[in-house]
């Protein structure tokens, strides 16, 4: 399918690995330019080595960026000054007690969860308007809606991406800019991949039942039952980059396997 993208730069925050790589891949395939980013330049610049082979389109770069920094996202800007496709991806999670959450935590996952795609949409969204044509996207989770009892301050930033794509979304009235969110799923990325390999070597067990006891027992309303693969979710991302996907603005689309039990 032509996505008709092959003229437009996409910048994905958090994307030498998991969702926000696989979303590289999948645009680069596509034809689009595409900038990436990570914390530390060694491994944008592999990621970037990488990404052009598997792709064999030399149109990628990166940009190093750790989005706890409000100093590194200031000279992120300047040297991506305009995108045409803005993937707020990065983001950080923790499992932790309620009463063990300091406020210390609830104030570094909001900074870098939420202000990272604030900051990031603040500079690139006014462009898009001003050409008339855009996206911008947030990757929240099933986390916002179905919020985990495990890490509550992870769902409480969430639920705040929504808002704020909501809020962007109503400011392109009459224009071709449209905000969305995907709300993933649990998603075998490669942190929740070593998770589960060393739950498995923990227990005794193998991989498979540690997935088995995990959707029997804290998601037990999913209907997949497994988790996504990174290319499953990316693949719902780039449809919603593309021109083709003109018609859906203001929506949180879920990639998360039915695991949220409304219709709505």
């Amino acid at each position: 399918m032509d996505l008709k993208i092959k003229d437009k730069t996409a910048f994905i925050s958090g994307s030498t690995a998991g969702i926000g790589y696989a979303t590289a891949e999948q645009l680069l395939k596509e034809g689009a330019t595409i900038i990436i980013n990570g914390r530390k330049q060694e491994t944008v610049d592999a990621t970037v080595k990488k990404l052009k082979a598997s792709t064999q389109n030399n149109n990628v770069s990166g940009v190093a960026a750790d989005f706890s920094k409000v100093e590194d996202i200031d000279r992120l800007l300047k040297e991506v000054p305009e995108v045409d496709i803005l993937i707020n991806n990065t983001g950080i999670f923790e499992p932790k007690a309620f009463a063990d959450i300091p406020d210390e935590d609830w104030f570094r996952f909001f900074e870098v969860n939420v202000m990272s795609g604030i900051r990031l949409a603040r500079h690139y969204f006014p462009k898009m308007l001003k050409k008339n044509w855009g996206r911008v996207i947030f990757i929240s989770s099933e986390s916002a809606v179905f919020i985990p009892d495990e890490m509550i301050h992870y769902g409480m930033t969430k639920t705040a991406q929504l808002a704020v794509s909501r809020g962007l979304a109503e400011l392109t009235k009459g224009t071709n800019v449209t905000v969305n969110s995907i709300l993933p799923g649990p998603t075998k990325s490669k942190g929740v991949s070593g998770f589960i390999q060393d739950l498995a070597k923990a227990e005794n067990v193998s991989e498979e039942v540690v997935e088995e006891n995990f959707f029997k027992n804290m998601r037990p309303t999913s209907l997949i039952g497994r988790f996504a693969s990174v290319d499953e979710v990316a693949n719902t991302i780039a449809y919603y980059c593309s021109d083709l996907a003109s018609a859906t603005n203001g929506a949180s689309i879920r990639v998360e396997g039915g695991l949220i039990r409304s219709i709505l």
